[in-house]
């Protein structure tokens, strides 16, 4: 133990000497003044020694021993496991607890009635390669959480991937989905997505499948002798329309305490119109085998050794039974602060889900214990007398995957104070090898590609940065491999949906960051029981080296927003991406405009039709509406005001030393930007979403939706609306800029 403990204090002392001599030409970090970069660099030198990956990958086998889904006994003891954790590195921690509906299956039943008989197995064998497949009394069984009660007989359709367009293609072709069963692969859109635009063509229910073009042989060799997904694997997963609102389907915008006035579930605007089932491909080969019609298309083609058919020619008929049990589930969020020692009242949030649809050794818990590693570290720290200048909060969400519930609960139930005292919040899922994945909102692109470049690749000589950067030349289109190359910092992408970040970024207004690494780790374990510690340490990060990097990264930047004399928000990379969004949607009139005048002369002119094949049916669309020239001066004149607010705090923070008497005035003002991006009516037909730079799209759920409220009305011909929205979000970023405006003016004070 002694000699350990030396080996470990002259790791750090060789560290922090190399630091110290080379701190002099290093740049000063973001919010930093050079004091205090240098001691702030000497500090995450100790953190990056301090970490252990056998800690990771102890604690994995731990949290995945068992399925530890909502409301199950294991789920309960890993949330205590985790708040010892915490308890023993000095947080002051605890478990936070909701009431939530959870529904799970109690009748499961689909079968094939003609042309031939067919009953699936609805069913993932275990397998003598993974030793936690055969925990069949505590697995939850293969379903979509939120999908209603339902018993159906019907025709069948092959819907592609269910979205919007796809119907179209199908009203093309004479097929009517109304009073039929569709059935869907996975991929495309969110999975809640394909039921909700089902219903809107009058389906009576829907299977989605996992098909191996996408998720199986087609990518590589499938488990267990690959990592891809077998043909009796099956993707769980919730069908809640989180697009209008996540968390509890029974207490939108309000936590799901005891006692807690909730929606009549008839009446849960989030939950599913049909009944709605995952199958695999074993599965969905004899119905798509028997399916009659005309050829599908040929991107609808997928990978299993059938032609595939549209049905709907009444030749196949489908039994399809689904009930559940409606219970409310506890589940147990553990939160765990480090008081700041000079403002306490600004918190930095750092989460990661703790529950899984099983095991869920890769989702969430390679994440999780990337997160606990962090903050075990920064325990140590805190041993040796270091205080954090702001709060540190840790969370292990619970609720995750059925729909964000342990966030969504406790950021509803804490509104308030989160907005008064929230000033960044940092998301972590699921973590695997490869390449460094940025998503958040763009005031931190400046400050999250600096601590980027900070951190070592486990696998090259590179940063992690710089490998990011790299993939994206070599593999970029044209146009971005340029801009990449002449641009300083990497872009971060803009989040949608689909994690915890959710809650705080689009309904609080609090500036986010979703990270992981990725690209090298396969796939096909996704919500399986198949998700599992012996699949992880085979083809996930077998020696946790991009666990340690998570934790580095994560670790990095919640201790240098925790210790910044300045929060490190910028603002003219917003500026410019702001800017390429109002381009995008000005540009989209104008091609929606050449497309309709073209398509509207095909149709008058008989051209549409004369090209089709006479032996196959063809129905040709309604001419469209015109395209309006729309008025985005407000939009453009924002834009203008923005980008010159933006270059002036750029001037003003670079050039000045602010005064400590105004760090803690400016810190309230630009922890508080991000709530002016938002807006208390929320989007059209989705008040709880309020960001109007960032959304998950209405028909996409987890993919993003950029100045949605002007980009969906658009998109869905809506002129009127789509005016509206112009003159809010222009509205919107008139305020933003005028608040970053006081900040020049502090930045400026003496």
């Amino acid at each position: 133990m002694k000699n350990s403990f030396l080996r470990l204090f002259l790791v750090i002392l060789s560290t922090v000497s190399v630091f110290a001599q080379s701190v002099p030409n290093e740049k000063i970090l973001m919010g930093f003044s050079a004091e205090n970069s240098s001691r702030q660099k000497l500090l995450e030198a100790k953190f990056d020694v301090s970490l252990k990956r056998e800690n990771l990958r102890d604690w994995m086998k731990r949290l995945s021993a068992r399925p530890h889904h909502v409301g199950s006994p294991y789920g309960k003891e890993n949330a205590q496991f985790m708040l010892s954790l915490f308890k023993s590195w000095g947080f002051d921690a605890q478990i936070e607890q909701f009431d939530v509906l959870f529904p799970t299956p109690k009748t499961r039943l689909l079968e094939m009635i003609s042309p031939e008989k067919f009953t699936a197995k609805l069913e993932e064998p275990d397998l003598k390669e993974d030793a936690t497949s055969n925990q069949k009394s505590e697995q939850l069984p293969t379903y979509n959480a939120y999908s209603i009660d339902g018993d159906v007989t019907g025709d069948v359709v092959y819907v592609n991937y269910g979205v919007p367009a796809d119907y179209e293609e199908l009203e093309k072709r004479g097929i009517d989905v109304r009073g039929k069963i569709v059935i869907a692969r996975y991929g495309g859109s969110w999975r809640g997505i394909k039921p909700k635009v089902a219903v809107e063509h009058g389906a009576i229910a829907c299977l989605i499948y996992s098909d191996p073009r996408d998720d199986g042989y087609f990518q590589g060799d499938v488990y267990p002798k690959g990592a891809w997904r077998n043909e009796n694997g099956v993707q769980r997963g919730s069908v809640a329309d989180m697009p209008v609102f996540p968390g509890d389907p029974t207490t939108p915008n309000v936590g799901s305490t005891k006692g807690v006035k909730r929606l009549d579930r008839k009446n849960a605007p989030t939950l599913t119109k049909i009944p709605v089932m995952p199958i695999s491909y074993a599965d969905a080969l004899p119905i798509l085998r028997n399916l009659g019609g005309a050829v599908a298309p040929t991107n609808w083609r997928g990978a299993l050794p059938v032609t595939y058919h549209l049905g709907g020619a009444n030749n196949l008929k489908v039994h399809f039974k689904l009930q559940f049990n409606w219970d409310i589930k506890p589940i147990y969020n553990v939160i765990a602060k480090m008081r700041g020692k000079e403002l306490p009242d600004e918190w930095i949030i750092r989460g990661n889900h703790h529950d899984a649809w099983v095991n869920g050794a890769d989702d969430p818990i390679s994440g999780l214990v990337a997160e606990l590693e962090e903050a075990r570290a920064i325990g140590e720290l805190a041993k040796t007398g270091w205080r954090p200048k702001r709060t540190i909060v840790y969370a292990a969400w619970d609720g995750e995957e059925p729909g964000l519930l342990g966030s969504t609960e406790w950021a509803e139930t804490h509104a308030q104070e989160l907005k008064n005292k929230a000033a960044v919040y940092i998301n972590t899922d699921s973590n695997g090898r490869g390449f460094l994945g940025i998503g958040g909102s763009h005031t931190l692109e400046k400050f999250i590609n600096e601590v980027g470049r900070d951190i070592a690749d486990p696998q090259t000589k590179m940063t992690v940065w710089e490998r990011t950067r790299a993939r994206q030349i070599v593999n970029g289109s044209p146009s971005a491999r340029k801009e990449t190359m002449e641009r300083n910092d990497l872009r971060i992408s803009a989040l949608g949906s689909g994690s915890d970040y959710t809650p705080f970024l689009q309904h609080l207004g609090i500036a986010s960051l979703n990270i992981g690494f990725g690209g090298e780790d396969g796939g096909g374990s996704y919500h399986s029981i198949y998700d599992s510690f012996d699949h992880f340490i085979r083809f996930g990060d077998p020696n946790y080296d991009y666990g340690i990097a998570l934790a580095k990264v994560c670790g990095h930047a919640v201790l240098r927003l925790a210790n910044a004399d300045v929060l490190p928000f910028e603002f003219t990379n917003f500026a410019e991406t702001v800017g390429g969004y109002v381009r995008e949607v000005t540009a989209l009139t104008d091609q929606m405009r050449d497309e309709t005048k073209t398509m509207n002369q095909m149709l008058a002119d008989g051209m549409l039709v004369g090209v089709q094949d006479p032996t196959q049916k063809f129905v040709a669309p309604k001419p469209k509406e015109n395209v309006p020239y729309l008025n985005f001066a407000p939009l453009q004149n924002a834009l203008v005001k923005l980008q010159e607010s933006a270059k002036n705090y750029q001037t003003a923070s670079k050039n000045k030393q602010i005064l400590p008497s105004a760090q803690k005035s400016l810190d309230q003002i630009l922890m508080k930007t991000e709530r002016n991006l938002t807006r208390g009516e929320g989007l059209p037909r989705r008040g709880w979403f309020k960001h109007q730079i960032y959304a998950p799209g209405f028909y996409t759920g987890y993919g993003v939706k950029t100045l949605p409220g002007v980009r969906e009305a658009i998109e869905q011909r809506d002129w009127r609306e789509a005016q509206e929205q112009i003159a809010i979000v222009a509205k919107t970023m008139e305020n933003f800029a005028a608040e970053i405006d006081k900040a020049v003016s502090l930045s400026q004070s003496k």
